[in-house]
């Protein structure tokens, strides 16, 4: 069937309608005329195979990638980068306000990625009876894969490297340096400007606490503008590692943020907050924390829309939302990372 283009969901598909059908197609652009074919067809919507595109968007470009299409991982090399950014920041203006119920998100420029390409300094690969790659879209078959044109020009080297020595099937991390055995920004210039957005609007004195802190990311870089800063990660490797980097102004608890939250809040009383948590968002243990401590501002980094919109909604009552900032850590895939500042009503 024939159908035009209006929107992409969060995920990187296209969205369209057929006899009054949502029919999700990937691969496609807002407002180009496709041909498909109806994959998997549910209740109210349906999924569809990209069979031709009979009008293309003037964004429309050639991948770089010669996987693409097959390989799991990009979603957006066929879109000119600008409208790659539009896209992300209306996907996290909608799922605010349809998750969150937010009616007017105060949105700011989203900040982009200074290379759309070779920018990762890590991949993850798996290997399998010789093939070595990643999923492909069907998320159980590897496509071989000689280089990665988001990788950087370092990983790609490690993994030509494996490649040649093929080694036995698993799964393997390829960094730019030594895996450490904790979370870490895949985007070193996107997490220096998020590092520095955060910096340029926080509130400084008294205070800091780093929720999720990993290896103190954001702990480290700004520890000189508090009096004291407390970070709280339950990874007991990234925790050695903050604790081995630590000013004596700073301080790293090893454990659950919901168990230390509270009591760390009642030892800092009108603090500043960050939180930086797992895709899945805070648990109603660690709102009820920050609702009871009240710390002065809370500064959210996500990496997933829906769970932060959700969270954001509950913390409405004692916090309004003064900015929220996507950046684009990931270029030519679906993920988006987003700050959103709250300062306490």
């Amino acid at each position: 069937m024939q159908i035009s283009v209006h929107d992409v969901a969060f995920g990187g598909k296209g969205v369209g309608r057929s006899e009054g059908m949502v029919v999700f197609v990937p691969y496609t652009i807002p407002g180009e005329t496709v041909s498909v074919e109806i994959t998997r067809k549910k209740k109210n919507y349906a999924e569809a195979r990209l069979v031709s595109v009979d009008a293309p968007s003037p964004d429309r470009v050639e991948p770089q990638c010669p996987y693409f299409g097959r390989c799991g991982g990009c979603a957006y090399q066929h879109i000119a980068y600008p409208r790659q950014l539009l896209l992300k920041a209306s996907q996290v203006e909608q799922t605010l306000r349809r998750v969150g119920k937010i009616a007017e998100p105060p949105m700011a420029p989203m900040i982009p990625s200074p290379s759309e390409y070779g920018y990762r300094n890590r991949i993850r690969v798996h290997v399998a009876e010789g093939v070595v790659g990643f999923y492909a879209n069907d998320g159980v078959s590897i496509i071989d894969i000689e280089r990665c044109p988001i990788g950087s020009d370092e990983v790609n080297e490690h993994l030509a490297g494996l490649r040649r020595r093929r080694m036995p099937d698993g799964d393997y991390t390829l960094s730019e340096v030594r895996k450490k055995g904790f979370f870490e920004q895949t985007n070193n210039a996107v997490a220096q400007a998020l590092l520095d957005h955060v910096s340029a609007r926080i509130t400084p004195g008294g205070s800091l606490v780093d929720a999720y802190c990993g290896a103190g990311f954001f702990a480290h870089y700004l520890h000189e503008r508090y009096e004291s800063v407390t970070g709280i990660e339950e990874n007991e490797f990234a925790i050695e590692h903050a604790r081995s980097q630590a000013s004596p102004n700073e301080r790293y608890l090893a454990g659950d943020v919901a168990q230390h939250l509270g009591e760390v809040l009642s030892e800092s009383p009108d603090a500043t907050l960050i939180l930086d948590p797992p895709a899945a968002g805070v648990t109603p243990q660690v709102i009820d924390a920050i609702q009871a401590g009240a710390p002065r501002e809370v500064f959210y980094v996500s990496c997933n829309p829906g769970t932060l919109a959700r969270d954001l909604s509950l913390l409405g009552g004692a916090y309004r939302i003064d900015s929220v900032t996507p950046l684009d850590m990931f270029p030519q895939t679906a993920e988006i990372e987003v700050a959103v500042h709250l300062k306490r009503r």
